[in-house]
Parts: C-alpha cells; sequence; structure tokens
C-alpha cells in the first residue's frame, strides 16, 4: 500500500476492485464473441486484452509522495515550504471540494475510486495554482508527512 516514516509518504493509487474486475470482464467478453469463430482464437483474444487492460491498470496509476521535502502527485512536484496547512477531506468534504467549490485553477490528481482527499494551498505568490487537491486513502498520514517536512530543521527541499 506505501510507506509512512515521519516526514515521509508513499502511496501507489492503484485501481480499485471494480476496476480490476471490469478489466476481467471485458476480457471475457471478448472471449466470448471470438468463441464462434475459434476457440483457441477467442482464449488468445481475451488473454490479451485481459493483459492490455491490467498494463494500464499498473502504468496509469500515480504514486503520491513526500520524500525530500517535495510533495509528489502523478507527475508534478512542488517543494512543500510552498504549501500552506494541508486539510484532510473525508468522503463528504472530497465531494464537496469537487463539486461546487472546486477552483478551475487547482491542480488535481483525481483517482475516482479513491473517496479521500488532501487538499493542499500554495503559497507561492508567483504560483498562480491556488491549491492542489491530491487523492489518497490515507489522507491523515499524508497530512502528518506534510506537517512534518514543513517543521524547521526538516530536509532541505530538492531542486
Amino acid at each position: 500500500m506505501g510507506t509512512v516514516d515521519g516526514q515521509h509518504f508513499r502511496e501507489r493509487l492503484w485501481p480499485g476492485v471494480g476496476l480490476w474486475g471490469t478489466s476481467v470482464l471485458f476480457a471475457l467478453g471478448v472471449g466470448l464473441a471470438v468463441v464462434p469463430a475459434s476457440l483457441v482464437a477467442a482464449i488468445v483474444s481475451a488473454g490479451a486484452v485481459l493483459a492490455v487492460g491490467v498494463l494500464l491498470c499498473l502504468l496509469t496509476a500515480p504514486v503520491v509522495a513526500v520524500e525530500g521535502g517535495v510533495l509528489r502527485a502523478g507527475r508534478a512536484h512542488i517543494p512543500v515550504h510552498l504549501l500552506g496547512a494541508p486539510e484532510p477531506l473525508d468522503a463528504g468534504g472530497t465531494r464537496a471540494a469537487l463539486g461546487p467549490d472546486l477552483d478551475a485553477r487547482a491542480y488535481v490528481c483525481l483517482r475516482g475510486w479513491i473517496r479521500t482527499a488532501v487538499q493542499v494551498p500554495v503559497v507561492d505568490p508567483r504560483d498562480p495554482t491556488p491549491y492542489w487537491f491530491v487523492s489518497t486513502r490515507r489522507p491523515e498520514r499524508l497530512v502528518a508527512a506534510l506537517e512534518a517536512a514543513r517543521e524547521p530543521g526538516a530536509l532541505p527541499t530538492a531542486p
């Protein structure tokens, strides 16, 4: 699931059971559609579709991490000294933050199958991004790691 240790946090946002199940069902559906032509072709087709589905799920699962004084969410990163106080969001808070409260300028690392998140304001006056919204299954731990990394004496920020 990931690691948490003081000011270090790492979590890969793996797909939920529903997406894995959908991949399997889709592969079975392809296999069944090809059965009238050939049983061997059906098995090969289903296996290939399942392999591609699993590969896509693995390759598109972003990492959320706090390491070396930097918050990483997917491909983006920002030094934690440029962030304000993080706020953990439960399922209701996440839903509200993504609805009428969402600012279109925010950086969003969202996975729909994860119901909790953390919202962190950006305090850099040169950055037009008002906040980062990051999906996580462990919002309290991510907040703790961000706060620990922001404390005086924490690891220096990466360039």
